[in-house]
């Protein structure tokens, strides 16, 4: 585990512990071309001026571009990016949230972009189906000098890319593995208490019941509860029992045996009445968050939790103690949540594109390293000056915030990993409160949850999954919402429905709507594509290899 986290974390992007908190780049490229492409010539003769083509790109509106800044597709960086690129670029806005619609009004109304930036992996699946995708393995060889040495550092990449016809179709990028989901427990409440971090089933509903009984909080009040069904906490459950398809003699299956443990033991969860009665009306989690951070929740799933999180909890709760935990190990295994995915396919090109060869000498003009860098870090003197090791830091956080905060998805293309080694390492900035402890605590989430023997529960990360057909699709997404309420159900109704029945009605709804098509779909998918399919132990094979 030593040599894993340290080759994890050399490849870490710098970044500070608060948003906002880095900014810089080095001035001049280290990578293989300035960026814009060049098409060779012969020896002795003159190189005419190359013809600068003309494409439209897609870019995310997440609606945080400042008044000041102008629009997102009109800004200082869309500006210095037609200034320094080899093409002019007219960059088209897509609703970060909404993009299937706009991409769908696009290429309805003929006016589809040259690049089609979308992370969604079934959206680009569809448009590959659609045959609306150029293949770009000879483009990327001719045109894209950037992308091609990233292939050959990362061939994975080639391999995610392509698509059955043999053909490669997307173009992505490596970002350092992150935990995306963790779950965090008051372990001051754990010491006041005399209890341990729990290890077993058991000993989780132990705890639980403690936090909600033994007034942890010190406070005269039984006002607690110890652990919360809502949104993630429910899906950490099924991760603790591995309740999903899983592969078994070679082949992928599905076990009800997995299902029912899950399904029971959040049912003991809300008998017992260690979680919130309510939890059914907090769809988003927020309700458990803000119970976590005002001191009410002792054990709670969180998505993507930062600096700020222990800031605001202390904010409330001077003493309060946090550490990361595992859900407990069982009968079936012992699993993790969700990581952010270290492998992210992000670009296509459309196939009635008038130029493609421009629209790829600007992806690899985009995702270079001086590029990026810029994108990212903003200006030399003004964002960002070197520090004592070289590395780029924030010369004003708030100038950086207000005039570069909002242009991420510019470089979203980009493998942001600097060529200068040292530069890589997360830095913490002592300045801000709680940070070196959040530090810690992060270091030990890492450790605990990209452990390969402790993998993911689930088959492959979400955006590796194999995108179903339309008909299948809505068969699953079917089964998903009317399985969910009918577990729901079970487990809210004490004994007037009993997980014995649930199941029943869960074995007749699978019949009734179909979705043995689904698995049958997915088993063969498998039996097809388990040579060259990018799986969970794949992902942890390429960590381990960083």
């Amino acid at each position: 585990m030593g040599d894993y986290r340290k080759k994890s974390t050399l490849l870490a992007v710098v970044t500070l512990l608060a948003a906002g908190t880095v900014a810089a780049g080095c001035s001049k490229p280290e990578d293989k071309s300035s960026g814009a492409a060049v098409s060779p010539t012969k020896a002795g003769a003159s190189a005419a001026p190359e013809k600068r083509g003309k494409i439209k790109m897609s870019l995310y509106d997440r609606g945080n571009t400042p008044a000041a800044e102008g629009s997102i597709t009109n800004n200082r960086w869309t500006k210095w990016i037609n200034e320094n690129g080899p093409a002019d670029v007219e960059f088209v806005a897509v609703p970060r949230f909404e993009s299937k619609q706009k991409f769908n009004t696009l290429f309805a109304s003929g006016e589809a972009p040259d690049v089609i930036n979308e992370f969604e992996t079934g959206y680009r699946d569809q448009l590959y189906s659609q045959k609306q995708l150029l293949p770009l393995d000879d483009l990327v060889k001719q045109y894209a000098p950037n992308y091609t040495a990233m292939l050959e550092k990362y061939p994975i990449l080639r391999k995610i890319g392509t698509k059955p016809d043999g053909k490669m179709y997307e173009m992505g990028r490596v970002i350092p593995s992150s935990v995306q989901v963790a779950v965090f427990i008051r372990t001051d409440w754990l010491k006041k208490l005399s209890l341990s971090i729990p290890q077993t089933p058991d000993e989780l509903l132990k705890v639980a019941k403690a936090f909600t009984e033994q007034d942890p909080d010190s406070n005269g009040k039984k006002d607690t509860y110890g652990y919360s069904l809502a949104y993630l906490g429910d899906e950490a459950i099924d991760a603790m029992h591995g309740n999903t398809m899983f592969i078994k003699d070679d082949k992928l299956v599905e076990d009800e045996a997995r299902m029912k443990a899950a399904v029971s033991f959040k049912k003991r969860l809300f008998d017992e009445g260690v979680v919130d009665r309510d939890y059914l009306t907090d769809k988003n989690g927020e309700k458990a968050k803000k119970d976590f951070l005002s001191g009410k929740l002792g054990i709670y799933v969180a998505d993507n939790a930062n600096v700020e999180f222990l800031t605001t909890l202390r904010s409330t709760n001077k003493e309060a103690a946090i550490a990361p935990m595992l859900m407990p190990k069982t009968e079936f295994g012992q699993y993790t949540i969700r990581m952010l995915n270290p492998l992210q396919m992000t670009t296509v090109v459309y196939a009635g594109s008038k130029d493609p060869a421009a629209a790829m000498k600007e992806m690899d003009f985009m995702l270079a390293e001086r590029t990026w860098k810029t994108l990212k870090f903003g200006t030399e003197n003004v964002h960002w000056k070197n520090d004592e090791l070289g590395c780029p830091r924030a010369i004003n956080p708030d100038l950086r915030k207000i005039e570069i905060g909002y242009n991420t998805d510019l470089y979203m293309s980009a493998t942001t990993i600097d060529s200068k080694e040292i530069c890589n390492i997360p830095v913490v900035n002592k300045e801000i409160p709680n940070a070196e402890e959040w530090s810690k605590i992060k270091n030990e989430t890492r450790d605990l949850y990209e452990n390969p023997a402790i993998p993911l529960y689930t088959l492959t990360h979400l955006e590796h999954m194999p995108t179903l057909p339309a008909d299948l699709l809505k068969i699953n997404n079917d089964w998903t919402q009317q399985s969910k309420d009918l577990i729901a159900k079970t487990v809210v109704s004490g004994g007037s429905y009993t997980v014995d029945q649930a199941m029943n009605d869960l074995k007749s709804l699978k019949q009734k709507i179909g979705q043995n098509q689904t698995l049958d779909w997915y088993a063969k998918w498998y039996e097809q594509n388990k040579k060259n399919a990018f799986l969970t132990k794949d992902i942890y094979q390429f960590l381990a290899k960083k």
